[in-house]
């Protein structure tokens, strides 16, 4: 028999719950949709990128993540967001921030999913509770439980990025671990599972991409892409793990045309100890050359005005340089140090600007222009980390005062390549600060200062 306020108990209890799966829902929702107002600002992930990168199943801590951007030459970094079957379910220090915090910084980020893997594999089921591909073809022999799983793997993948504020557009890899290719239904099962994630991973507005063993899972794939291109929906971008040493994108075990320009990465070292900064993480090392690659926007100043030199000498107000005369013109202009005439005529009101420059910088008064407040002026603005594959302005600010203070004589490309970080670190060594390769805020101010 039921009571009065035991009908009341049970109309509350059902209300609560019943708001709580719509608050649920709702949450869902807005995840699934991207709405999270932290996911609104980050970038696409990783974007176009050439360079080198990392990965460490346990995203490192914060103060790992900042000495690692100051002092190593990595600039991605892997990291396990989700699937049941990668060894660090636990994830202390993957949060929203943590990834805002990166992608701020100037870190590209390389999400990953371990879930069901090949079901041949030894190694494989991890736990009780994860699951392998499933093996059976089925009566169309298409493997339609495999690819089912594949889909719903992405779905579970676009979830958490997105709860991490990991944007669409944004690269999703799954870790496909090494497995005897050579078994039939082991391979076409694998090959049906990924058909299936890159299928929703396209339909979620993601990138699809997939690491393996160069020997199995990425053999399989170009085998298919060559033989059986209209039978699967094959990965945008690859990520080869062979442990050669080399810092490329290239193997043996897969032909030269697949996935290139700008599909590839790899794994060229396996797991190791490495220390930047005082901070030891162990690592796999990798090298990425994905979309366009690293590359900068043309600039242009002044209403184009010529500031790109491979040489800045020093300036006078006798000076014949006209050219030079109106790139210094323009650039303090730009700064908001001089008002008047970019027509390559070193003025009254340039000299004015000249001196104004000297005593906000804590040069010597003069009325030359010297190579030390080139270096000064050319360098002036934020100070980013830059290391190789960095590009964008930042670069070419820094590319303009190697060229001012040393004998570089790089081309301004915007991009910080192998002719770049040698510059760099000749002028680092001249300049009797640490010798990395990497440009840091406090080295910046050294630059900036004029340093050489």
């Amino acid at each position: 028999m039921f009571f009065p306020r035991r009908l009341a108990r049970r109309a509350t209890a059902r209300a609560v719950a019943a708001t709580l799966t719509l608050t649920l829902a709702i949450a869902s929702l807005m995840v699934a949709a991207g709405a999270s107002p932290s996911a609104a600002a980050n970038p696409v992930t990783p974007g176009n990128f050439t360079g080198y990168g990392f990965d460490q199943c346990v995203a490192p801590t914060q103060k790992a993540m900042n000495r690692w951007l100051n002092y190593s030459p990595f600039l991605a970094v892997g990291i396990y967001i989700s699937g049941d079957s990668r060894g660090c379910r636990t994830q202390p220090n993957l949060s929203p921030t943590w990834v805002r915090t990166q992608l701020t910084k100037g870190w590209r980020l390389l999400p990953i999913t371990l879930g069901p893997q090949a079901f041949c594999n030894p190694r494989f089921p991890r736990y009780s509770d994860d699951k392998v591909i499933n093996g059976k073809p089925g009566k169309s022999g298409k493997y339609k439980k495999a690819r089912k799983q594949g889909r719903r793997e992405a779905g579970t993948a676009v979830a958490a990025a997105k709860a991490l504020g990991i944007v669409p557009g944004s690269t999703l890899w799954y870790d496909l671990e090494g497995f005897d290719s050579g078994q039939t239904r082991c391979r076409e099962s694998a090959l049906a599972f990924l058909s299936g994630w890159t299928y929703s991973l396209h339909k979620l507005d993601y990138v699809s991409a997939v690491y393996s063993s160069a020997g199995s899972g990425i053999k399989m794939l170009d085998d298919a892409r060559v033989s059986r291109p209209d039978a699967f929906n094959l990965p945008d971008r690859i990520w080869i793990a062979r442990w050669d040493g080399i810092a490329n994108t290239s193997t043996s075990y897969i032909r030269s045309d697949g996935w290139l320009p700008g599909g590839r990465m790899k794994q060229y070292q396996g797991g190791h100890d490495e220390v930047w900064g005082g901070v030891r993480i162990n690592i796999d090392r990798n090298y990425l050359d994905l979309g366009k690659g690293s590359f900068a926007p043309v600039e242009t100043h002044c209403d184009g005005v010529r500031v790109n030199w491979r040489k800045y000498p020093a300036l006078r107000p006798d000076t014949a340089r006209a050219k030079k005369v109106t790139t210094l013109q323009c650039l303090l202009q730009e700064s908001g140090s001089y008002a008047g005439k970019v027509n390559g005529t070193f003025n009254d009101r340039l000299l004015d600007a000249v001196h104004a420059w000297q005593g906000d910088h804590g040069l010597p008064a003069s009325d030359t222009w010297t190579v030390r407040a080139w270096m000064t002026l050319l360098a002036d603005g934020s100070r980013p980390v830059v290391k190789v594959g960095s590009a964008g302005p930042q670069v070419r600010r820094l590319q303009r005062a190697l060229n001012a203070g040393t004998s570089a004589r790089l081309p301004l490309t915007g991009v910080a390549n192998t002719a770049t970080i040698t510059a760099l670190r000749a002028w680092q060594d001249d300049a009797d600060v640490k010798v990395t390769g990497v440009l840091s805020p406090r080295q910046w101010r050294k630059l900036q200062k004029g340093v050489r």
